[in-house]
């Protein structure tokens, strides 16, 4: 099953959120609360969760970081990062898919994929919708913003994205969330 060209958005629950069709990416809450130096990558319970949440979907586990469809071969792919202290804009760069494959990502690195891959406007946007959903590590992304243009860009919203933030995480249904055990 394809999960990216449903008519209808699936209801994969409170902790999956089918973040962005085009890019295909698949993103797994994380937290309310985030420190800075908090490391961003899919915890043992949250790659639990997906297989769980995907095999109900005819997904099976083939390997820690892969999740494969039976009968349409489409494979989910949840990226190791590769060095403590690796950038989440990075995250994809050492697991290249095929075109219908889709990555698994927490909400933090989802963003970054939103940063390096749309104009400003739709980045911001696309984060802020993001956050209303499945909040992300706003101090980790902006320590990881570089010095290319789009990156900079982008820097001047985080301010306003924490705004966005602070308010989701009071909010139902965030407020009621709690992190995967």
């Amino acid at each position: 099953m394809n999960i990216f060209d449903q008519t209808e958005p699936l209801k994969l629950g409170p902790y999956l959120h089918v973040a962005d069709t085009g890019l295909r990416l698949l993103s797994v809450f994380d937290d309310l609360k985030y420190d800075r130096s908090d490391a961003d990558m899919l915890s043992p319970a949250m790659r639990r969760h997906v297989v769980q949440r995907l095999e109900k979907l005819g997904y099976r586990q083939t390997s820690g970081t892969v999740v494969k469809h039976g009968q349409s071969g489409i494979c989910g792919l949840m990226p190791k990062f590769h060095a403590l202290g690796a950038s989440p804009f990075d995250i994809t760069r050492y697991a290249p898919r095929q075109a219908q494959d889709f990555y698994i990502l927490t909400p933090t690195q989802t963003a970054c994929q939103f940063i390096d891959n749309y104009p400003l406007d739709e980045a911001v946007e696309r984060v802020k919708a993001l956050i209303e959903k499945q909040p992300i590590n706003l101090l980790r992304l902006q320590d990881f913003l570089e010095h290319k243009p789009a990156h900079q860009e982008f820097l001047p919203a985080v301010g306003h994205l924490k705004y966005v933030q602070r308010v989701a995480v009071q909010s139902d249904p965030l407020r009621s969330m709690r992190a995967l055990k």
